[in-house]
């Protein structure tokens, strides 16, 4: 991402200072302003921090939660089965497999780097699944490592790739789009589909598999009590340092909030079949990359390479492997996909990773809050997304609309939250968050 140079230099900072550095001082000026907000006046301080975030540009999944909101009160109002339990499991199921493979687009776009392949990557695995497991008789846990180890290798050759002689994202993972889909109609065979049986664990677990009640409450009241102890440690530590901390008012109402969100949808989808055992592990495998984002050197790595590759290079990050682990965790996830919609499908076959699998998974991670600018939005990005598109896809259904209508209506709120991310992001470099 260009560094811009319009922005004004705090109050105090040396007028000499180079562009990147003026930018830099300006965001750290703006947090500072947050910070006195929040110390003296506690919750009240936190609300207008937040405020003053989104009127200038920082506005984070904000209009993606807006319009999930707006797009359910609209096909709830259109066919009232829309919000019925039965209909929402039906929905988290159907986003577990592509949500997966849209994390893994989250983390190349935050590098403001693209794959293309996750379709075919996502289809081939499957292929090696069906075939190792059903046709030359592998134990399944054999299976599902031989597909997993395939997607890490394939994203290790588009990392050595790029790092190595600087050919654009773009056109490696098109050609991979094309090279990987053929190698998955050369390992399926004369046959084309293969099915797997229905009684294997992978198909039970994608179909069949549903937490108890309890067993969801208890998730999600554990989930409350880590979120709340992680909240007061960093408090503690901040305020130990001589920083402003989160008032424990606040961490207390954040808490009860997040307990209050995951409850209600646990109780909900518990009057049928309950929370899918599918739909879990990609809450689990968010939530984990979110934690490597937000809260270790790696992480970090990533969003400095993606702000500006050369200031992290001077800075001593190994660009090079951030982009190594970057597309080769891109076509793990994709893997990870592939399998698990194999399961979902019971079959593995020419379609499989076809259709609209790799478009629906790039454009859940960008209508989900990632820039495709780079250096912006989190693993949670792909949870979003992935409810928008399939929230729309499950309303026109139900509405008896032709397939055609999804795809311009999808299509539609993509260029969407295109436009807000550039506008956004125009109005942080006014703002000088940047």
């Amino acid at each position: 991402m260009t560094t811009p140079t319009s922005t004004p230099p705090p109050a105090g900072a040396d007028d000499t200072a180079p562009p990147t550095e003026t930018v830099r001082l300006a965001a750290v000026a703006a947090d500072l302003q947050d910070e006195r907000l929040i110390q003296p006046h506690g919750i009240g301080g936190t609300v207008r921090a937040f405020g003053k975030r989104v009127r200038s540009g920082d506005i984070g999944s904000l209009p993606v939660v807006i319009g999930l909101i707006v797009i359910w009160v609209v096909f709830s109002l259109l066919n009232p089965n829309f919000l019925s339990s039965t209909n929402l499991v039906n929905l988290t199921l159907q986003c577990a497999a592509v949500g997966t493979i849209s994390v893994g687009i989250v983390l190349v776009l935050l590098l403001g780097e693209i794959d293309l392949s996750v379709g075919s990557v996502s289809g081939l695995s499957a292929a090696i699944l069906a075939v190792s497991f059903v046709n030359l008789g592998w134990p399944l846990p054999v299976s599902l490592l031989a597909s997993l180890l395939a997607g890490m290798v394939i994203g290790l050759l588009y990392g050595f790739l790029y790092t190595r002689f600087g050919v654009p994202s773009f056109v490696i993972t098109l050609a991979g789009l094309l090279g990987f889909l053929g190698l998955q109609l050369w390992v399926l065979g004369s046959t084309g589909s293969i099915n797997i049986p229905f009684d294997s664990w992978i198909v039970q677990f994608a179909q069949q598999w549903f937490l108890p009640d309890w067993l969801s409450y208890v998730l999600v009241v554990l989930t409350a009590l880590a979120y709340a102890a992680q909240l007061f440690v960093t408090a503690n530590r901040r305020a130990a340092a001589g920083l402003s901390a989160v008032p424990a008012t606040s961490i207390v109402v954040r808490s009860v909030f997040l307990l209050v969100v995951l409850g209600v949808p646990a109780w909900y989808l518990n009057q049928t079949r309950g929370v899918g055992a599918m739909f879990l592990l990609f809450l689990v495998l968010v939530v984990v990359m979110n934690f490597f984002l937000t809260r270790t050197k790696w992480g970090r790595s990533v969003y400095a390479v993606g702000g500006n590759v050369e200031a992290a290079r001077r800075s001593g990050i190994n660009v090079t492997g951030v982009y190594l682990s970057v597309f080769m965790l891109c076509s793990t996830f994709a893997a990870l996909g592939g399998i698990l919609a194999a399961g979902r499908l019971a079959a593995a076959n020419q379609g499989s990773g076809g259709g609209d699998t790799n478009l629906n998974a790039i454009a859940a991670a960008v209508i989900g809050g990632a820039s495709l600018f780079g250096g912006r939005g989190s693993a949670f990005s792909a949870l979003l997304g992935i409810l928008v598109i399939q929230s729309i896809s499950s309303g026109l259904t139900l509405l008896n609309l032709d397939s055609s209508i999804r795809y311009m209506i999808t299509g539609a709120v993509l260029l969407l939250a295109v436009i807000v991310d550039s506008l956004s992001r125009r109005t942080r470099v006014s703002h000088g968050r940047a």
